[in-house]
């Protein structure tokens, strides 16, 4: 779903990222929580992704996600990222384990965050300014666009077809819908898409990117990148990590 690309297809994002990988500078904040730069991202990258069979991601509950927020969630994170031959669905990769983590954390209680008055508006380049969490936020984003959803399509989001929850997507990201209680567009644009893409590319310790498909995807070789020579060495080439992609736990 992302803005530079009209296409908001899963596939059309990730073919993005393969193409601008090598071209990425270090610390791009794309991939933060990724880590450095990825080092390369050719067509034998992408060919041993779809070599590869990752299982679904090990599902042990959710911590923050009610039933009605986890359909909704999962629902989301699957039109996303659709299973196809480069990975499994959104669920099965995990990544909305690793929504639920972030949103249940630290982060989703906004630690560290100012939370005190007065809440004046403030320019849209600065993200949302509201009196919430980033969990109290995603749920009354979620709730609001549940909303939005019924109205327009007479149905849960869950229940739509592929092209129609993509559309619907598509005009919250552009913002068709309004909302008295919660501005939608930013809600998609600045706490869900962000969170949709640490989900890929995190590591997998953090509940994403299980078997670390999305690396593999991308030709990312996990921490080792962060040897400096190697990526200016494999700069747009096939780098030989990237085959077995190491993990934080891997060197734990």
């Amino acid at each position: 779903m992302a803005e530079v690309d009209k296409s908001t297809s899963r596939r059309g994002f990730l073919r993005q990222v393969a193409t601008l990988a090598g071209a990425m500078p270090v610390g791009s904040r794309t991939f933060g929580v990724a880590g450095a730069a990825i080092v390369a991202a050719a067509p034998a990258s992408v060919a041993q992704a779809a070599d590869a069979a990752p299982t679904a991601a090990p599902f042990t509950g959710y911590a923050f996600l009610g039933p009605v927020e986890a359909t909704f969630v999962e629902a989301l994170v699957n039109v996303m990222c659709p299973a196809d031959d480069y990975t499994p669905n959104g669920v099965d990769c995990g990544l909305a384990n690793y929504i639920d983590r972030q949103l249940a954390g630290a982060f989703g209680q906004g630690e560290g965050r100012y939370m005190r008055g007065p809440w004046k508006q403030g320019k849209p380049q600065l993200g949302y300014q509201l009196p919430l969490t980033p969990a109290q936020f995603f749920a009354a984003g979620l709730a609001a666009a549940a909303q939005a959803c019924k109205q327009k399509y007479g149905k849960p989001f869950d229940q739509l077809t592929p092209a129609e929850a993509n559309a619907f997507l598509e005009d919250i990201q552009s913002g068709k819908y309004n909302d008295p209680r919660v501005p939608i567009a930013s809600w998609f644009n600045d706490l869900v898409y962000p969170l949709f893409v640490q989900a890929c590319f995190a590591d997998p310790m953090y509940g994403g990117n299980n078997n670390k498909v999305f690396w593999k995807l991308v030709g990312y070789p996990g921490l080792p990148a962060t040897h400096t020579l190697d990526m200016v060495r494999f700069r747009g080439k096939p780098y030989p990590g990237a085959k077995d992609p190491k993990s934080i736990v891997d060197f734990s």
